[in-house]
């Protein structure tokens, strides 16, 4: 058995255990911040109480009775307990198996590896002790957990500096100083990372705007370490650079170090454009106000740089989860609900490209969703739990995608009403044969869009109708829905977009020259939800229809319905299936591919595969899975095609 509290309170025993009421997990979460010292059953109901009733302290036996049973369920009747004991007065948790005390015993080691402390913060699932924020208790412990975090990510990006990984290092420590402007540290670290990439102007210019901060929002000088890292960077000290990692030469031939125009002074004529960028963030820092703000401000800019092409997109990917995060840890719902809700950006592709982050963020979305009441926030967060449970056959994220759209419909605001568009879309794959209702989807999204300049969500609606015409294996009307989102892309300088429509080229040319051609796009996209496997996918699609041997590869994710190796998933019939989904039966199982616009191409390939190894009750599920797509094409995603799904109903 483990316990996690690094996130709301759980226990693992090979699968969540359920741990019943917050006052069960409270009094779980009390014992393992006592560290397996004996808690006074008085102490714990006055911790639970804030006015104990009548009855608390057999309320308090019922609840630890409940939690043995959870957290031992193969004790014998009336065998003492081993992990929840009684002790004297009270009761103590006697085990070692606490995240939290794992994650501190890697911090405080001597010399940890790059691996185990990116392992060790790793198993922060959210704020320490999520639910118990406002507990006296749990507050001193939850803060003595959060320093060892921030100090966790500022040894990584030492362990970073050491290992010559200075460029790696700057995202994540530009990321930290964002979020902890008060922890000079960090701005020693982004500085140093800086000045190692070959960056000394923006090295500078962090120092700049450390100081700035420092001054204009803790009223105190930087300590004698920033000052010294400025004077040591501005003389090109030498012990800065590692021996075997030389900086390049970046100062004119003659020149002492590089010029740094002084504060105020605009930029020469072919000085670096880095040195603008830094002295416009040093005035928005003097702009910007408490951390608050500076968290909520940055999301913005999280959105316009994931759509700057495949750096941007991991970078904001990154950075989107630490915000949530840094705004869990003030503990203020309404600001973490903007947080989450503000990044719309439009999503296309339906597998994630971080199940985990994207785990994280419906958790945090839930978390915080009932304390919302405004229907515009919650329409937000709504839309984000369709949109980040992308693939999930569950019933949740499609109940959340209609009930975001619901509410937007109702207010006017067009922007909400196409995020709330792009949820219900990514939730409309569960079953095949749904290509017109994206269609539709598709439609809505390119007016709208075209009406009130929402052009990101217009690109959105042409590569839907694109998909869809595919489906219908009308090449003229997704020919000219390619051409118009290109054209969007070059007006407005969106270099993901070709990503799509030079895949839908290469499934038009069709050849497996084009294939390779268009993969090439794939390795700076950003992307390994899309690019994992889809290039041999597209190679074995053609050999199908080719009547050729399908190609040995690694087909990544798509293996299974390549192959044909289907694993039974929980028993559950085709009339238990949501909405009516044809989830058809196999050996007391359910043939269920990931839902998703490849979701006929995965049950077309199941069919060949049945086909060749003549197994007749795989063949039959598949069928009838493929059937209510009989008149499309399995080619609905727009980038691989198995052509006529009639061709395997047969």
């Amino acid at each position: 058995m483990e316990f996690g509290v690094l996130g709301p309170v759980v226990a693992w025993d090979r699968q969540q255990v359920d741990l019943k009421g917050p006052r069960h997990r409270a009094v779980l979460a009390r014992l393992i911040v006592a560290r397996g010292r004996v808690v006074p059953a008085r102490v714990l109901v006055d911790d639970l109480w804030s006015d104990p009733p009548e009855g608390a302290l057999s309320a308090l036996r019922t609840f630890v009775a409940a939690l043995r049973r959870a957290i031992e369920p193969d004790r014998a009747p009336r065998a003492p307990a081993r992990v929840l004991v009684t002790d004297g007065p009270g009761y103590a948790l006697r085990t070692e198996a606490v995240d939290a005390w794992r994650f501190e015993s890697v911090v405080r080691a001597a010399s940890p590896t790059l691996s185990e402390l990116q392992d060790a913060l790793g198993l922060w699932r959210g704020p320490a002790y999520a639910e118990f924020a406002d507990e006296p208790w749990a507050l001193p412990e939850r803060t003595r957990l959060t320093e060892l975090r921030l100090r966790a990510v500022e040894r990584i990006g030492e362990t970073r500096l050491e290992s010559g990984l200075a460029a790696e290092a700057v995202p994540d420590l530009d990321a930290h100083v964002a979020e902890h402007p008060w922890r000079e540290d960090a701005w020693r670290l982004l500085a140093l990372a800086l000045y190692r990439s070959d960056r000394q102007g923006d090295a500078l210019a962090v120092l700049r705007r450390a100081r700035e901060t420092l001054v204009g929002q803790l009223g105190v000088d930087p300590g004698p370490a920033l000052a010294r890292l400025e004077r040591d960077i501005l003389n090109q000290a030498t012990h800065l650079t590692p021996p075997g990692n030389a900086r390049t030469e970046t100062a004119p031939p003659g020149n002492g170090r590089a010029e740094i125009a002084p504060p105020g002074h605009g930029r020469a004529e072919g000085a670096p454009a880095g040195n603008v960028w830094a002295e416009a963030a040093a005035a928005y820092d003097r702009a910007v106000g408490g951390t608050r703000a500076r968290i909520e401000s940055t999301v913005g800019l999280l959105r316009n740089l994931a759509v700057t092409g495949g750096g941007g997109l991991e970078a904001a990917r990154r950075h989107r989860l630490a915000a949530v995060r840094a705004a869990e840890e003030l503990g203020d719902p309404d600001v973490t609900a903007r947080i989450i809700g503000a990044y719309d950006v439009p999503a296309i592709w339906t597998r994630s490209d971080d199940e985990a982050q994207s785990a994280a963020i419906v958790a945090a979305a839930e978390r915080v969703l009932p304390t919302q009441d405004h229907p515009s926030i919650r329409a937000r967060l709504l839309a984000t739990i369709a949109l980040e449970s992308r693939g999930s056959r569950d019933i949740r994220p499609r109940e959340a995608a209609r009930e975001a759209e619901q509410l937007a419909r109702g207010l006017d605001d067009p922007a909400l009403l196409a995020f709330t568009l792009n949820g219900v879309f990514m939730q409309t794959c569960y079953r095949a044969g749904l290509a017109p209702e994206r269609d539709a989807i598709g439609a809505e999204l390119v007016t709208l869009s075209q009406r009130h300049n929402l052009f990101t969500y217009e690109v959105l609606g042409h590569l839907i109708r694109l998909q869809s015409a595919c489906a219908r294996a009308d090449h003229t009307a997704a020919d000219d829905h390619a051409a118009a989102a290109d054209t969007l892309a070059v007006r407005h300088e969106l270099p993901l977009v070709e990503v799509f429509t030079r895949w839908y080229a290469a499934l038009r040319a069709d050849t497996p020259e084009s294939y390779r051609a268009a993969a090439t796009l794939l390795t700076s996209a950003g992307m390994p939800g899309l690019a994992e496997g889809l290039l041999p996918l597209a190679l074995a699609t053609h050999a199908i229809r080719h009547n050729q041997p399908i190609p040995p590869a690694d087909y990544g994710p798509h293996t299974p319905w390549v192959h044909g190796t289907i694993t039974p998933a929980a028993h559950r019939t085709t009339r238990d299936a949501p909405h009516g989904g044809a989830e058809p039966r196999r050996g007391g199982g359910v043939l269920e591919p990931p839902a998703g616009l490849l979701l006929e191409v995965h049950l077309g390939l199941v069919v060949h595969a049945a086909r060749r190894s003549e197994d007749g009750e795989l063949l039959a599920v598949a069928q009838e899975a493929l059937a209510p797509a009989a008149g499309e094409h399995a080619a609905g995603s727009g980038l691989v095609t198995l052509g006529p799904v009639a061709d395997y109903l047969g």
